[in-house]
């Protein structure tokens, strides 16, 4: 035999050999199915912040976030005073939203603002009032002195009653720079201040298994917002279904032309 024909010979017999192989082998196995492994997540427990002093609530790359929280900053009797003179005096103002497809809503608050800037967030520009109410400038110069920071300007809120909140948001603006301080004065009833951190691009904006942060904002109290809690996490006031009276929060920032 031709040595041509002998190797073609070989390598068919070869492969009729290793086909029944196959063969076999696939009649042998069976085909089962497996459920993916489901990986379980759980919400994290909601914090509650309710012990006077500095909080640093999360590290990443944009820095540190803080978030200092004095109770009884101003005794009861001065708070009384100042929260009968503001709530009288103020200019309070119910001014208009913007919601993201562009429909504008009355904010559920009053507002007044003081500044040496004009001050623009959701589409609204409040222009400069440098003309600061007496008992604003008092409590001012006690903060800067307290904090050891310079403020120029100032947003009011009164929240008329437990039915007036802020929606969840941040105050990343780009006339308070990249790591602004805020302080965060409150007077008259008591409402609760909440966070909850900012997810990672791949939880596709779901904030079901993110840190939650509460605090109490009682008469009299201060609570700042420090370092890089304006781009890691947001803040809130929530509607709340049963009698609360009157709150007024002071929110001193400085402001940087834009």
């Amino acid at each position: 035999m031709p040595i041509g024909s002998k190797l073609h010979s070989t390598i068919s017999d070869g492969s009729v050999q290793n086909e029944e192989k196959c063969t076999d082998t696939l009649f042998k196995k069976k085909f089962v199915f497996e459920e993916p492994i489901k990986v379980e997540r759980h919400k994290p427990e909601e914090k509650t912040i309710k012990e006077h002093g500095i909080h640093e609530i999360s590290t990443s790359a944009n820095g540190v976030s803080r978030i200092c929280y004095f109770p009884d900053f101003i005794e009861k009797e001065k708070a009384d005073e100042i929260f009968n003179i503001l709530y009288k005096e103020l200019p309070w103002k119910q001014r208009s939203d913007v919601w993201p497809d562009g429909r504008t809503f009355l904010q559920p608050r009053l507002t007044a603002w003081y500044g040496d800037l004009p001050y623009t967030y959701s589409g609204q520009t409040h222009q400069p009032n440098p003309k600061w109410h007496p008992i604003l400038q008092e409590i001012r110069e006690h903060l800067q002195k307290s904090l050891g920071i310079y403020f120029n300007s100032m947003l009011a809120n009164l929240y008329r009653d437990g039915h007036d909140s802020v929606g969840w948001h941040t105050d990343k603006n780009p006339s308070l720079g990249e790591q602004p301080t805020i302080a965060s004065l409150s007077f008259g009833d008591s409402r609760m201040f909440e966070l909850r951190k900012n997810p990672p691009l791949e939880e596709n904006g779901d904030y079901t298994y993110m840190e939650h942060i509460k605090a109490p904002v009682t008469h009299g109290s201060l609570l700042t917002m420090e370092g890089a809690l304006q781009h890691d996490w947001q803040h809130r006031v929530p509607k709340e279904y049963h009698d609360r009276g009157p709150r007024i929060n002071l929110t001193f920032r400085l402001t940087f032309p834009e």
